[in-house]
């Protein structure tokens, strides 16, 4: 679909993400709620109807088959998951903050960061389960210092995905629970007689995932809704219609609602955009899928030139933004929401989905405007540092006393006048 920038159309991708939450939420807050008064009962009796699985042997992984789930991994494999381990690591250890203090004449203030206590860690089961996602969610909490890191996962039918496991072993989870769905999310939330509260649970699921991760926040912090998947690519005239193409499908492939969007700066490069998506398209295994996300949710939007395109993308937030163009460095600067930017010809999103280091959790459905990627500083908490001595006190005191005074109340001031 080629189209300009004021196509209704274009709209309808934006907002394919919305929730119909009056359609999901009643059943949602009915787990929820049985999980946190009935716990690892309430556990049981959905894992046996929504996963038909009857975890006998208790709901915990063992240390002995998390080890041996990394062990049998064929060797290439392992070798390249963990080379993505070291570098995942390296970018995000960048990411450390520093507890801070100074002295501001006798005053002493500052920060001091502490890691979390406990983290979940929601990963899909079945054939959605990402090793990659395992990675991209515990080593920020690792190199954070989170003390414990819990994951779940759900197993449809008994089938344990052991590719995730072992990604689990290797990034350092501490503990792994064969759960998954909404009632997952409320044994983190509140904690049952097997699974421990966490602070934070962070991770990817489906809409009941998601909505029961929005509601236990408060009760727990969460990282972000996830919704689905998305591209958005700035093609100039030094783009290769090949790649732009190739890096839409790799978008649409992966669910029926994900979105793939290029925004070029000439007809003849949308024609040729268009022509290499129909005939990259019959290649693909997942060729069903990828067909149903184009017809539903891709597009080809031409525009005049490259800072009307960086408009467009700005108005969009685009989880990921590839900038196919002569200068991307330079184009990087116009840009104000994305949730990672890809920049050059020879950057295509799956490096950052893999390998390149930075974090593949990202905002999706425009919440780039105001949400940054999964990193370090989600698994930290900030506590204030103030220490002022007497004669600080008596320097300020007047001023803190006619505040408090000001908003009517006495006792903040009756509690600097005690002390003078």
């Amino acid at each position: 679909m080629i189209i300009n920038r004021n196509d209704p159309n274009l709209q309808k991708i934006i907002r394919r993400g919305e929730y119909f939450e009056k359609e999901y939420l009643p059943k949602v807050l009915e787990i929820l709620e049985n999980v946190k008064n009935n716990g690892d009962s309430a556990l049981l009796e959905y894992t046996k109807r929504f996963d038909r699985f009857d975890p006998a042997g208790g709901f915990e992984v063992s240390e002995d088959m998390l080890k041996n789930a990394l062990n049998a991994l064929p060797p290439d494999l392992k070798y390249a998951m963990t080379c993505a381990k070291e570098r995942i690591t390296v970018f995000h250890e960048k990411q450390r903050e520093k507890s801070w203090l100074y002295d501001d004449n006798g005053i002493l203030l500052g920060q001091k960061v502490t890691p979390l206590e406990r983290v979940g860690v929601y990963v899909p089961g079945g054939s959605a389960a990402y090793p990659s996602s395992v990675l991209m969610n515990i080593i920020p909490a690792k190199v954070a210092g989170v003390k414990e890191i819990i994951m779940v996962t759900p197993a449809p039918e008994g089938k344990v995905n052991h590719t995730a496991l072992a990604a689990a072993e290797l990034a350092g989870a501490d503990r792994v629970f064969l759960i998954g769905g909404a009632h997952a999310v409320g044994a983190m939330a509140y904690g049952t007689q097997t699974v421990p509260k966490t602070d934070k649970i962070v991770g990817p699921g489906n809409i009941y995932v998601a909505l029961a991760k929005k509601m236990v926040f408060g009760t727990v912090d969460i990282d972000m809704i996830a919704g689905p998947s998305e591209i958005l690519i700035i093609a100039d005239e030094t783009a290769t219609p090949a790649y732009v193409a190739a890096d839409m499908l790799s978008q649409a492939e992966h669910d029926e609602l994900a979105s793939a969007v290029a925004i070029v700066t000439s007809n003849d490069m949308a024609e040729r955009v268009k022509t290499e998506l129909n005939k990259q398209l019959k290649l693909l295994p997942r060729k069903d899928t990828a067909e149903k996300s184009l017809n539903r949710y891709a597009a080809i939007v031409v525009v005049k030139d490259v800072k009307e395109a960086c408009e467009v993308s700005d108005a969009i937030a685009p989880e990921h933004l590839e900038l196919c163009v002569a200068f991307p460095m330079e184009t990087a600067r116009l840009i104000h929401n994305a949730g990672a930017i890809f920049m050059g010809h020879y950057t295509p999103e799956a490096v950052g989905d893999y390998f390149a280091g930075s974090n593949h959790v990202l905002p999706t459905g425009g919440t780039a405007r105001f949400f940054s990627p999964l990193g370090v500083y989600d698994f930290i908490k900030r506590s204030a540092l103030i220490c002022y001595d007497s004669a600080s006190l008596k320097a300020h005191g007047e001023m803190i006393k006619l505040l408090a005074e000001t908003e009517g109340l006495s006792a903040h001031s009756r509690s600097i006048s005690v002390r003078e």
